[in-house]
């Protein structure tokens, strides 16, 4: 894997420009969904089961997250807050990017080995998180 930088190519995707857009329009669909009183959101699994799915606590998290509660937002859901944390710090290089139109950064030539380990990581957190959440369970 190697982290390099460079200018956008002519027709290329601008991947900075579609991910904080889709970012920052989640946020306003969010709001506007809250501001209208619209249902909270439900889970099956925790309505079948009586116990927290791997996501639990997930919009509890970022609302306490966007309130500037990030012990609590840490609280409710670890793998969300640390996911809330680095989408902003996404945004806020995004945004610079876009501003300045500096060179991006970009991930490449990913080796079979470390796309494998990509995947374990991922699943190894998704785990921990579903533990954490059934360690802390409280009526969610």
């Amino acid at each position: 894997m190697q982290l390099g930088s460079r200018r956008l190519a002519p027709g290329e995707i601008d991947r900075e420009l579609i991910w904080l857009s889709v970012s920052l329009g989640s946020v306003v669909v969010a709001a506007i969904w809250f501001a209208l009183g619209l249902p909270w959101p439900r889970c099956l699994f925790h309505d079948l089961t009586g116990r927290p799915c791997i996501t639990c606590g997930m919009t509890r998290s970022a609302i306490q997250f966007f309130h500037g509660h990030f012990l609590a937002a840490l609280q409710w859901n670890p793998l969300v807050f640390a996911a809330l944390s680095g989408l902003s710090i996404f945004n806020l290089y995004g945004s610079v990017v876009l501003v300045t139109r500096v060179p991006r950064l970009r991930l490449t030539n990913f080796t079979h080995t470390e796309k494998s380990i990509a995947r374990y990581l991922t699943v190894a957190l998704l785990a921990l998180n579903w533990i954490y959440l059934l360690a802390h369970w409280r009526n969610f």
